[in-house]
């Protein structure tokens, strides 16, 4: 019921983290696009496990393979289906996880809604989950590129207390790719790897925030009252795992302004485009995309998985204690950075179409 996501360009994932593999199903994707299953996996990569020193050792090489809706290396208009297999589940190490609630995870409200969860590795709450919207989003950036020159920049702004400098309008793939947690700013990636490292060796997590910019957005996209450009990006970054706060813009900055402060005042730039000479509204007035950079910041919770013992209950209701076993991400935002622009890439090729289909006369 609540696995697909998109109106004209609609995805359905599947899969659990410990089952056969996990994928996804993309109906809606225009023929004729040339694409690969390197430039996916360039995505997935960027994704997966075990990529460095500051993430989940589990070893998987999240190799994708399309099997259908591509052929000679263009797609067809008809549905894309791409899978990825598991590897390297170790199903043994969740064993008292099926009986125990993990604190802050989904065990409990799992079995509340289905009465039933694949207690393996977190089964479909698990954010190898997000492999499946990764490898839609490769897709949905290329149509993005190549009709209207749309960029996607994610990166690490903060972990915890520490917080990165960041020129918006320079922000770059290979600054944020130049180090293993994917922050622009190089003095604070070194800090925030240290401390990384240091909360992992404690037994511990921790969280921060994904600031994401895109550039060279089309004016008009955008459904109001309903479907309002930053109401669907709101949705689809807070499905993401661990998400706990979105803001665009000024967000909640902003309250501390006053109207004349905090107003986007109009002017005609040299090519005699109506512009805003701040960008307080992120992008988005109305909820429709002005032209101008589309900004969004989005909060992570620490990872709710830590070797730490601590109190919880069973399934059964009795009092114990657990410490995990597993797997796991000291820091769930290096690896989350491809999931964001994923899920605003999603959003903007959905709402790009959509934009075409009604407006495209006119």
């Amino acid at each position: 019921m609540g696995n697909s996501f998109g109106h004209l360009f609609r995805i359905t994932t599947f899969g659990e983290s410990h089952g056969g593999g996990v994928g996804v199903i993309i109906d809606g994707c225009p023929p004729r696009l040339e694409i690969s299953t390197a430039e996916i996996q360039a995505d997935l990569d960027r994704r997966r496990p075990g990529q460095s020193k500051i993430t989940t050792p589990r070893q998987e090489s999240d190799t994708c393979e399309i099997l259908s809706g591509v052929f000679e290396g263009k797609t067809l208009g008809t549905p894309i289906a791409i899978l990825v297999r598991n590897q390297d589940a170790r199903s043994q190490d969740y064993n008292e996880m099926a009986v125990k609630y993990r604190p802050s995870h989904a065990d409990a409200t799992y079995d509340a809604k289905y009465g039933i969860r694949n207690w393996q590795g977190g089964g479909r709450s698990s954010a190898r989950e997000t492999i499946g919207r990764v490898a839609a989003g490769a897709i949905a950036k290329k149509i993005l590129q190549q009709i209207a020159g749309v960029e996607i920049v994610a990166y690490v702004k903060s972990i915890k207390n520490l917080e990165a400098k960041v020129n918006l309008a320079e922000v770059n793939l290979a600054q944020v790719e130049s180090n293993i947690v994917r922050c622009p700013d190089a003095e604070c990636a070194e800090q925030m790897i240290e401390l990384i490292e240091k909360t992992r060796q404690a037994k511990d997590s921790l969280g921060g925030v994904i600031e994401c910019v895109v550039r060279q957005v089309p004016k008009g996209l955008g459904e109001p009252v309903f479907d309002k450009l930053e109401a669907d990006l709101a949705k689809a970054v807070m499905s993401l795992p661990a998400t706990k706060g979105f803001e665009i813009g000024s967000g909640f900055a902003g309250t501390l302004l006053t109207g004349s402060e905090h107003n986007d005042v109009y002017y005609i730039d040299e090519q005699g485009e109506i512009r805003t000479r701040t960008n307080r509204s992120g992008g988005i007035q109305g909820g429709i995309s002005n032209g101008e950079p589309i900004i969004i910041r989005i909060a992570f919770k620490p990872t709710a998985t830590i070797g730490q013992s601590q109190e919880t209950v069973t399934n059964t209701g009795e009092e114990t204690q657990l410490a995990a076993k597993g797997r796991h991400d000291p820091c769930v935002l290096p690896r989350a950075v491809p999931m964001v622009e994923a899920m605003v890439a999603l959003v903007l090729c959905d709402h790009l179409l959509r934009h075409q289909a009604q407006c495209k006369l006119w």
